[in-house]
């Protein structure tokens, strides 16, 4: 009796011991799995954020092309559009002399010997453009002609237009670029100290003109004509730090290269 009940015992001991083992066991074997689980998912998201790195510089450097592109294709369209301007300009300006001349054919009397010629010679020299008392050009025939002059290289005569025409539209949304033209066309006579003092007067009197990029360059290239190259080098760094994504930041960057 002593055996049976010594055996029952231990049966009684050892079966919450073996279900204990067995609990433990499962637990383990969940939170490995868990741990494996939790170990696919940080290699996932690791994965997704590389992936997503890499799309994240693609669409940046799309943008950056197209960006180039766009920019590309402004400076194309505006060349264009100054060339057909210009020619407008051009046809507008002769149609404006045969309708002059189609008026003067139609209301001209024949002179007689012996009238006053002096007298209307007189007249005409006091209504002579540039005379006070003349009329002044309207402003758009006035830097068109000035714009004309410039690229025909007739400095002398674009700087005059252009000094007229900020005399007489001192506050029209092209006076700026009046002043930015004096300045090439001081640079095209190689005169490059009075071009440098030209574009010094556009940063003081139009600070936030949009021809500021271009003059800054343009002053650095004069200032190398001068063999002041620290002094350019200046201007260039100015304009791509200033306005990294004008076209003349693109000019200052080969320049400083």
């Amino acid at each position: 009796m002593r055996r049976i009940a010594l055996i029952t015992a231990l049966v009684l001991v050892t079966a919450p011991a073996a279900r204990a083992d067995k609990d433990c066991e499962r637990m383990q074997i969940q939170v490995t799995a868990l741990q494996g689980q939790i170990a696919d998912m940080q290699r996932r998201a690791q994965e997704n954020l590389a992936e997503l790195k890499r799309l994240t510089e693609l669409v940046a450097e799309q943008n950056a092309l197209l960006k180039r592109s766009l920019d590309d294709g402004r400076q194309q369209d505006e060349a264009v559009l100054a060339s057909m301007k210009d020619l407008g300009d051009r046809v507008s300006e002769v149609t404006e002399q045969l309708d002059a001349l189609r008026v003067a054919g139609n209301i001209a009397a024949p002179v007689e010997p012996g009238t006053a010629l002096a007298e209307d010679s007189t007249e005409a020299n006091e209504m002579a453009p540039g005379e006070e008392g003349a009329p002044v050009p309207a402003p758009r025939e006035l830097y068109s002609q000035a714009y004309a002059d410039f690229a025909r290289g007739n400095y002398d005569l674009a700087i005059q237009g252009f000094t007229e025409y900020m005399k007489h539209y001192p506050d029209t949304d092209f006076t700026d670029n009046a002043q930015y033209w004096i300045g090439e066309c001081l640079y095209g006579k190689k005169q490059y100290a009075e071009a440098i003092d030209a574009w010094n007067t556009l940063f003081r009197n139009y600070p936030s003109s949009d021809k500021v990029p271009d003059g800054r360059v343009k002053k650095g290239m004069a200032l190398e004509r001068l063999g002041r190259r620290s002094q350019a080098l200046v201007e260039y760094r100015y304009v791509v730090d200033r306005y990294p994504t004008s076209p003349a930041a693109r000019i200052a960057r080969e320049r400083l290269n």
